[in-house]
């Protein structure tokens, strides 16, 4: 017969063992805690840093795009962002740079992500791209944010040149006989409760001669 006394001191022994395993395990995840707090505090002073690489690119491009577009900032203790909605009569445009930390608080993250609604076309939609949260490159950032926004710049282009987009939104001159996208129109007339739309000022005078308006 086997001995029980035996059996109780195996047993102990994988509860002891388990024990051991659940505290240093315990240990481990507190040590890795306060080593992330460490390393979150070098996050703020990388932003500092690289903020002068960013702001001014950003403001650029919202300068460019004037009362087109709304900025909103927002900044927390693991992440900066700055989201960019456009005006558009074609769709819904959102575009959104952001930094943050990956998940071992080890590399400082940014992220580029659009969305255009309804998607009619394709688009580079989301890249990433990081660096040590120790030592952030700030000229491989500048090429970085600058590629990126020349790549939103032409899918907004694009955008307005897509003849799926622009389908509705398509007008003729009643002159030249001449379709285009109603955002292009160089002039534009009001007549007997109907707008109508140019592609210059030439055929707009024109219009208005041939049916006896006075401009």
């Amino acid at each position: 017969m086997t001995d029980v006394t035996s059996l109780m001191s195996r047993i102990d022994a994988e509860f002891s063992a388990s024990e051991k395993q659940i505290k240093e395990f315990q240990t481990h995840q507190v040590e890795e805690f306060k080593g992330k707090q460490e390393r979150l505090e070098l996050f703020p002073k990388a932003c500092e840093q690289l903020s002068e690489i960013w702001r001014p690119r950003l403001e650029a491009l919202a300068r460019k795009f004037g009362d087109k577009v709304q900025v909103t900032p927002s900044v927390n203790p693991t992440e900066r962002e700055a989201t960019f909605q456009f005006q558009s009569p074609l769709a819904n445009i959102t575009l959104r740079f952001s930094v943050s930390t990956d998940y071992d608080v080890r590399h400082l993250v940014l992220d580029y992500d659009l969305h255009i609604l309804p998607i009619l076309m394709k688009f580079e939609s989301h890249a990433r791209t990081e660096f040590p949260l120790e030592a952030p490159d700030a000229e491989a950032t500048a090429r970085w944010i600058d590629d990126r926004i020349v790549e939103f710049v032409k899918t907004y282009l694009s955008l307005h040149k897509n003849e799926f987009y622009l389908k509705a939104h398509m007008v003729e001159d009643p002159i030249a006989y001449i379709r285009f996208p109603k955002y292009a129109a160089a002039a534009t007339l009001e007549w007997q409760g109907k707008t109508f739309y140019f592609v210059g000022e030439e055929t707009r005078q024109a219009f208005a001669k041939k049916n006896g308006i006075t401009l």
